[in-house]
């Protein structure tokens, strides 16, 4: 997979904002499952989001995500 993904989800994260913004860690990655394609940020607290990568090359962020991506 391409690191980019990584990169762009980061960034679109940092773009959302908000008061309690947190930093993700070393350990945020991307995954495939079941077919799909995610990027899980994550930091010591757990996941802070995931973006599903569609088949254009887009993000979208997801609100509920499988529970796979949990681990």
């Amino acid at each position: 997979m391409n690191t980019g993904f990584l990169n762009r989800a980061i960034s679109a994260y940092y773009r959302t904002g908000g008061p309690n913004m947190q930093q993700p860690s070393n350990s945020s990655e991307e995954v495939e499952y079941n077919g799909k394609y995610y990027v899980v940020l994550r930091n010591v607290n757990g996941i802070l989001a995931v973006y599903r990568i569609t088949n254009t090359g887009q993000l979208k962020r997801l609100k509920r995500w499988p529970k796979a991506l949990d681990e």
